[in-house]
């Protein structure tokens, strides 16, 4: 996506504002502290997003069962499961695989989890979502994944990953905040905003086309809307809502 000279002098000026956190991201000092920092945000976050989501993730998880293996168990992997903020939509006795690359999220995974107690932890994996191999080949019904593929290093990686650990039939569910649509204030926006955002919030990225690696990933069957989240916050709202099957 092109910038336009406003939108490359406004990001300067937002740059330019951020200085004191660019300088402290040169020296190595940024980095360490949001790992830490960025759990307790984001378990904030988590509550006001679900109060405005909630609908939307009720309507999106209401075929989980769908999957369920011959058994009639439900295995279902959470990457970057965060503080737990999905748990409360999973059916009774869903057997849960969590994984995240930052450990800081423990406590608030915790006590989500004794908040949910109709759900079954079989296991916990820190590691990063391109790297998912202490979990086997085709071992689970149904992967999950909200609002992390804006802040994975590779997309096409994670995607990968999320094929391979799938049984054939399985589903991946997303539900992930997007680019806006071309010439839209929400993509000017994000546009200017994007660099800064990125460093402030563990790298997460405002302007990516995730539809487009979902396109190409090689699910057998797609299903996916794009939609505008109703959030205070103008360049998060473009939305990408669905699942995908294997």
């Amino acid at each position: 996506m092109e910038a336009s000279w406003l939108v490359v002098l406004l990001r300067t000026g937002v740059q330019v504002l951020a200085f004191p956190v660019y300088l402290l991201w040169y020296l190595g000092l940024w980095g360490p502290f949001c790992k830490k920092a960025f759990p307790h945000i984001m378990a904030w976050v988590a509550v006001t997003y679900n109060e405005k989501m909630s609908a939307k993730k009720k309507e999106l998880f209401s075929n989980l069962k769908d999957f369920a293996g011959p058994s009639g168990a439900l295995t279902l992997l959470e990457i970057g499961a965060g503080s737990g903020s999905n748990f409360e939509f999973y059916p009774a006795g869903c057997r849960l695989i969590c994984n995240d690359n930052n450990d800081n999220f423990s406590k608030f995974l915790d006590k989500s989890l004794s908040q949910n107690p109709h759900l079954q932890l079989e296991r916990r994996v820190i590691a990063p979502a391109e790297d998912l191999l202490q979990i086997p080949n085709a071992s689970v019904d149904v992967v999950v994944c909200t609002l992390v593929l804006c802040s994975v290093e590779s997309t096409d990686r994670v995607l990968n990953e999320v094929l391979r650990v799938l049984r054939p039939g399985g589903a991946f569910y997303f539900m992930e905040h997007v680019a806006g649509a071309p010439f839209s204030w929400s993509l000017f926006w994000q546009q200017i905003y994007d660099p800064v955002w990125q460093i402030l919030f563990d790298g997460c990225h405002l302007a990516r086309e995730t539809w487009r690696d979902l396109e190409k990933a090689g699910f057998l069957e797609l299903k996916l809307w794009h939609t505008h989240a109703p959030l205070e916050w103008h360049p998060t709202r473009p939305h990408i809502i669905g699942y995908g099957v294997k």
